[in-house]
């Protein structure tokens, strides 16, 4: 059996695809999965043991050009893929399985795609609650499988690979020190401040982290975060300050996975890296606002999610002061705090 999957264009979204993944080689040992994505997906994918192959997306996001699908489908014929599963759900996403004439295509209906799936699920998203549920759905004959309680439990969450070598490797790459144990903050949001928590409330628990707990801390992001992680280091004093670094836009996607996970805990506002530290199997504070838990949240059993609102806000810039949304000002680090020191005083000891 030999399986190609279409895969997502963003970090929270293809580590969340891991699960179907890992159900697909439970489900068929012998298969062969390769995946499709954006090229700076690849370091992901490799730290993925379930996929032999990480084929890139010449393509940009929301590029239709289909002489160049057609041309990428046909060459993909050679491969001899049986099954292909398309997780976006997009037209164009469909068409390259298509043209590479694979026998089964497996998908979500999504957007009018008769025809160029064959396997196509009407998806009722109440009976499908989770992204993850709707993933690891498509991995089962859909007759058996019509909603997430059908589905055998516990589900195969996301859990990335990665060595002590990577680590130590990493470390070194940027001269930091294992002589404090490392909290990793990740305070960026793909959409601006209103999904951050306050660079001055990461600063204050930074600062108690560091002064009276002995810890270093390493920020970690995009380049775009840059700013939000010296905002943080700035707000330190003198002295805490040389135990903090700010890694955001200096580290490959690759660098920042193999650093998160020498990290003893990670707080993080609701991002793609909140997901890789659930995948990493870090003792993880998430921390949510406008944006909801109930239909992405961090899939591990170290997780906390702390949110002091309900329902779904579509904002994309909070009313408070510098862009922030009230309900993320109004957590306050001494809960964070306490919430991470939970979590530290069940972890094992190394």
């Amino acid at each position: 059996m030999k399986i190609f999957v279409v895969g997502p264009s963003w970090v929270g979204d293809m580590m969340m695809s891991q699960s179907l993944y890992r159900t697909l080689k439970a489900l068929h040992p012998a298969a062969t999965i390769d995946v499709m994505a954006p090229a700076w997906c690849r370091p992901l994918l490799e730290k993925m043991p379930e996929v032999d192959n990480a084929i890139p997306m010449p393509l940009g996001h929301g590029a239709l050009a289909i002489g160049e699908r057609r041309r990428l489908g046909k060459q993909l014929r050679e491969n001899g893929y049986t099954h292909a599963y398309v997780l976006p759900n997009s037209f164009k996403s469909a068409l390259v399985p298509f043209f590479a004439d694979i026998p089964k295509r497996t998908g979500w209906r999504g957007e009018m795609r008769y025809g160029l799936l064959n396997d196509l699920r009407p998806l009722d998203k109440d009976a499908f609650p989770l992204m993850v549920e709707r993933y690891v759905a498509l991995a089962y004959d859909k007759q058996k499988v019509q909603k997430a309680t059908d589905l055998p439990q516990p589900l195969l969450w996301p859990k990335l690979s990665v060595t002590e070598r990577d680590i130590s490797t990493a470390l070194t790459q940027f001269s930091l020190s294992t002589q404090r144990p490392a909290i990793g903050f990740c305070p960026g949001a793909e959409f601006g401040p209103a999904k951050r928590w306050p660079h001055y409330h990461y600063a204050a628990l930074a600062q108690k982290l560091i002064a009276e707990q002995g810890y270093q801390i390493f920020l970690f992001g995009s380049q775009k975060d840059k700013e939000a992680g010296e905002e943080i280091k700035q707000a330190l004093t003198p002295e805490a300050r040389e135990a903090c670094f700010n890694l955001a836009g200096e580290t490959s996607l690759e660098q920042a996975v193999n650093l998160i996970a020498s990290c003893k805990a990670v707080v993080s506002n609701d991002s793609g890296l909140m997901h890789v530290a659930a995948a990493l199997e870090r003792p993880l504070v998430a921390l949510y606002g406008p944006s909801s838990p109930d239909f992405t949240p961090p899939l591990s059993y170290k997780a906390r999610v702390i949110r002091l609102i309900t329902g779904y806000h579509k904002i994309r810039k909070g009313d408070a002061e510098q862009g922030y949304h009230q309900s993320l000002i109004d957590i306050q680090p001494k809960q964070v705090f306490a919430e991470l020191e939970h979590l530290l005083s069940t972890e094992p000891s190394a």
